[in-house]
């Protein structure tokens, strides 16, 4: 008799600086418990590859996520000085990660939201992140002016318009609201508006499509987030609204995060490191665990996706074994054991 072997999928895995590897190992327990089809390519980057190249990105991790085409990464930390951008932002831009995706999802019980069930989908390379910036000098001050350029092309609005259409479409979204800045911003945010309406024309059958105005989105996400489906924004506006967002359902301990693109897609836990609490066994890996989940969608292996979810849910709105940032007093490990013991 042959025997069939499982598919087993490679993902680059980084486990980051200061409580990732304390996450991440939750993660991996979590994911083993669910019997997950990744086969690990572990590769270091941040501060400890800072230390050891002297590049928090070093070729090789760029290379492992050539060939995988997929990855799983916990916190990293920029170095300060010595003119390094965003890893981060290095990393989205060099696989072309343009869609930021940010779901949303009350889990705690008592929280004052009840009900909230939302996707943020935010263009990830564009905008003010694009990094066009300098100072003018006057007379003896060289940092006299500061000046930054915004971009915003037409063929990227498009690109993540037909993404966040398709995902709402596919994922039984039933409205997306697109946010903009076009009653000041006319030519920059305006393009925005246009051509996400434009590629909505389309979709107008399958979709209720609307538009608002930035702050009056983040006003609405507070006195009603639950009218909220899924958002369409740009990049400065989403990075903003989505923490927003994390806000109303328990905190960046509760938000994971997707970076894709056509060639790559990039999975990770949207708080930072936490030096602060680094190895003293505390961390919530809750955010990194629904960016597992979200991957194993992405991978299609949904079933196991949703055992994940539905798992944390039940653990969560037990009360018991949750980390200090959400209520509780237990350990990573503890609240791993739980989670493990409701799968």
């Amino acid at each position: 008799m042959t025997q069939v072997t499982a598919r087993r999928i490679p993902v680059t895995l980084i486990r980051g600086d200061g409580i990732g590897p304390e996450i991440v190992e939750a993660t991996l327990r979590v994911l083993d418990a669910v019997d997950a089809p990744f086969q690990w390519d572990e590769q270091i980057a941040g501060m400890a590859a800072m230390e050891k190249d002297g590049d928090p990105i070093p070729e090789a991790v760029l290379e492992s996520i050539r060939k995988t085409q997929l990855a799983l990464k916990g916190p990293l930390t920029t170095p300060v000085g010595g003119g390094f951008r965003s890893v981060n932002v290095r990393l989205r831009e060099a696989f072309k990660l343009f869609a930021n995706v940010r779901p949303a999802l009350t889990f705690l019980p008592d929280g004052r939201y009840t009900d909230i069930d939302l996707v943020l989908i935010r263009e990830n390379l564009e905008g003010m992140y694009v990094g066009a910036e300098h100072f003018v000098p006057v007379d003896d001050d060289p940092h006299a002016v500061a000046e930054s350029s915004s971009f915003i092309t037409r063929v990227g609005c498009r690109r993540i318009a037909e993404f966040a259409f398709d995902y709402a479409v596919r994922n039984g979204r039933k409205k997306v609201t697109v946010v903009h800045k076009a009653n000041i911003l006319k030519a920059l945010t305006g393009l925005f508006l246009e051509t996400c309406l434009e590629v909505g024309e389309k979709y107008r059958h399958r979709l209720e499509i609307e538009d608002k105005i930035v702050d009056n989105t983040a006003m609405q996400l507070v006195i009603n987030p639950e009218q909220f489906d899924v958002i369409l924004t740009t990049n400065m506006f989403g990075d903003i609204l989505s923490d927003e967002i994390a806000g109303l359902v328990g905190g960046l301990g509760l938000a994971p995060g997707g970076n894709i693109g056509h060639k790559a897609a990039l999975f990770e836990a949207v708080h930072g490191s936490a030096p602060d609490i680094a190895g003293k066994g505390i961390a919530n890996p809750t955010a990194l665990i629904l960016a597992s989940a979200m991957m194993l969608d992405h991978v299609n292996e949904q079933e196991k996706a949703t055992r994940i979810r539905e798992a944390l849910q039940r653990l969560i709105s037990s009360g018991r074994n949750l980390t200090g940032d959400i209520g509780g007093t237990a350990t990573t490990k503890e609240f791993t054991d739980a989670l493990i013991a409701e799968l």
